[in-house]
């Protein structure tokens, strides 16, 4: 019974030197920060597609373009990202009619099209924030949960030295508390790495949306200006 309790998981921890117990709490930060990314990340993505989802039944049910432009800019922070995107570029398309520069049919759609690249660039960078943290943890967690291994197992060779005969159960503490970084780790790091791949997936995805709307925006637009 002393032998199990001595191996427990508690007891291998507690055990274990300092620099692998610094490396251990050191993983569980980061394990502790990559789960809190992914559930916010996770929220974010599904806000913005259902909020995407919803702007395009409602630019595509053919209703005014800016009774909708009104509508939007009277609750941006509220509106998603697809709608910032058009508020932008219906802004600076209104802003062009109205300085009476329409002959100029070019500069009035540049206008309109650096304005909704500037807003795409933002809202994409918004959704792509705290991904770099993901891909780092998922990348580094498993080379610092190694680190952790090679100084445990190094610690428990080192100690059979003062041992007149070593065996295995002298050294097997010490090589488990080392397993168990490496554990940590892995622990913190696929997690990461699936987050981070299927959150890049949805990203694109939205990505690609909105790039499409921009173009087919810009086509309503310049038929209005001929």
């Amino acid at each position: 019974m002393q032998t199990t309790q001595d191996m427990s998981m508690l007891s291998l921890v507690l055990d274990a030197s300092l620099p692998v117990q610094f490396i251990m709490l050191l993983l569980v930060g980061i394990s502790v920060v990559s789960w809190t990314f992914i559930f916010a990340k996770r929220a974010t993505i599904k806000k913005s597609l259902i909020q995407t989802r919803r702007f395009e039944d409602d630019f595509w049910s053919g209703g005014d373009l800016a009774l909708l432009h009104q509508s939007i800019s009277t609750r941006r922070a509220e509106q998603g990202a697809l709608a910032r995107i058009f508020d932008s570029g219906m802004t600076e398309f209104l802003k062009a009619r109205r300085s009476g520069n329409t002959a100029d049919v070019n500069a009035t759609m540049d206008g309109a099209r650096r304005a909704m690249r500037a807003a795409f660039q933002r809202e994409l960078d918004e959704l792509e924030s705290h991904l770099n943290f993901l891909a780092s943890a998922g990348s580094v967690s498993p080379y610092i949960g190694l680190l952790g291994t090679v100084w445990g197992i190094m610690h428990a060779f080192v100690g059979l030295a003062n041992v007149q005969q070593a065996t295995l159960a002298s050294v097997a503490p010490g090589i488990a508390e080392a397993l168990i970084a490496t554990a940590i780790g892995l622990f913190a790091a696929i997690p990461a790495v699936v987050a981070y791949n299927r959150y890049t997936h949805d990203i694109d995805r939205l990505s690609i949306r909105f790039e499409t709307f921009v173009d087919e925006f810009l086509n309503i637009l310049q038929r209005q200006v001929r």
